[in-house]
């Protein structure tokens, strides 16, 4: 295809493209929205937007300067409540195409600007300094200049760590920072071509004092080895009033707002508890969870990475948590490991939870509270929960990643026969009470 043709946007894509179809075919079209008409210029590889004829009510101006060009945002030019809503429509979607009806109506939250805490930056040595920022689309790192997602306090660090950075002989080519922002302090995990010599060690440690960082690592790229270079006291993160002492490179929710929201929805999607009822939590990280739950009944918590295992069995001394490593891709629990289990909570990574979820829906267990960071994942592995006879109850969406097209989603799910017909009725009282209304 070759020329120019004017399109209608007809909805957005996975990566935030809008949709178009020409000659039978589907085109995506970046910086586009539903609804618009837009003029292309028809190309063998991808359509080029030339100008947009009619825009969208929910176009917006993009804040960022470095929009366009940065790949950590997708979305700027759609507005906040409008990215919202096509969030939402991507979970429901996906849990629709996965078999369940009749979803309930979805709590919405969605974060502010500048609230992000934990960042993954790619770093690069360039002639006349060092770049610290995040891939534009498949293609080199762009420098952060500008923000509208980064917490300021990890925003404000950049431009003196191109500074030390710069001064490393460590850093010969092309590295990666990771920045977690805790209870303590900026958590810094970096990785770069070369080791670390003996006077790299001493300006990061220098670096460190300087701005108050609560730990400096360095992760060897051959063997992904961690070594402490730098730490200023105990590290430190609060979980609903347990403190742990998370490991380099620990995973956190994006932002604090959004950690509370889904916290909340977990324990309020748990069913009723008594003391000798079990939770099982699968993929349970440092204990994000974990600790919330532990104040309903016992928590049987399993993690697959070993420094985060420990970390969350070093915090539960005294508490009503079991900790265990175990890696459940490899070693999944099975259905006669789950037959004292009241409810399983699993906050699986992105490609779902995998081997773990077969045994799961052949298991007898009666509620699942599962957390998604990935809409496909979640309609391949709800698919086989709705097989096994589970429906949803309950959901939240929490958008924490803004203008980008990550969604993150609490999904409550039963085969509980009372359970469901209790939450069915609670749902059409509200409905009346909204109708009435």
């Amino acid at each position: 295809m070759t020329g120019v043709a004017e399109l209608r946007i007809e909805g957005l894509g996975a990566a935030g493209d809008g949709i178009a179809h020409l000659d039978g075919q589907t085109v995506f079209i970046p910086g586009t929205l539903p609804g618009e008409d837009v003029r292309v210029r028809l190309a063998p590889s991808h359509p080029e937007l030339i100008d947009i004829v009619h825009a969208s009510p929910d176009r917006v101006i993009p804040l960022c300067d470095l929009f366009g060009e940065c790949g950590g945002c997708a979305l700027q030019h759609l507005s906040l409540p409008a990215l919202l809503d096509w969030k939402t429509q991507r979970v429901t979607q996906a849990l629709t195409a996965a078999g369940f009806t009749d979803l309930p109506l979805a709590r919405m939250f969605q974060t502010t600007p500048k609230t992000r805490r934990r960042m993954d930056f790619a770093v690069q040595r360039v002639p006349g300094g060092v770049i610290i920022g995040l891939h534009r689309r498949n293609g080199d790192p762009v420098d952060m200049t500008e923000c509208h997602v980064l917490h300021p306090e990890i925003f404000g660090l950049l431009t003196p760590l191109r500074e030390v950075l710069g001064s490393l002989g460590a850093l010969t080519g092309r590295g990666s920072l990771m920045v977690n922002l805790l209870d303590s302090g900026p958590d810094l995990t970096l990785q770069t071509p070369a080791p670390l010599t003996s006077a790299d060690r001493i300006k990061l440690a220098a670096f460190a004092r300087e701005h108050n960082l609560s730990r400096i690592s360095w992760q060897d790229p051959k063997d992904l080895g961690i070594e402490t270079v730098a730490q200023s006291g105990p590290v430190r993160e609060d979980f609903d009033g347990v403190i742990v002492s998370p490991p380099p490179s620990a995973f956190l929710q994006a932002t604090a707002d959004a950690e509370k929201t889904i916290v909340a929805a977990v324990v309020d999607g748990l069913p009723s508890l008594n003391k000798k009822d079990v939770t099982v939590e699968l993929f349970a990280g440092c204990g994000t969870l974990t600790f919330p739950m532990s104040e309903k009944g016992r928590v049987m918590a399993y993690e697959g990475n070993l420094a985060a295992a420990h970390c969350l069995k070093a915090a539960s001394g005294g508490r009503r948590v079991d900790g265990f490593h175990r890696d459940l891709g490899r070693q999944p629990l099975l259905p006669h490991d789950l037959k004292s289990t009241r409810a399983v909570v699993l906050d699986p990574p992105y490609a779902g939870a995998g081997a773990q979820t077969a045994p799961l829906a052949k298991s007898a267990v009666p509620d699942i509270v599962y957390v998604s960071c990935n809409p496909a994942a979640l309609e391949k592995d709800g698919r086989a929960l709705w097989n096994a006879g589970f429906s949803v109850i309950g959901l939240t969406i929490v958008d924490q990643f803004l203008w980008s097209t990550e969604v993150e989603a609490v999904v409550v799910l039963s085969r509980d026969v009372k359970r469901i017909k209790r939450e069915n009725s609670r749902r059409s009282r509200s409905d009346l009470s909204r109708s009435d209304s």
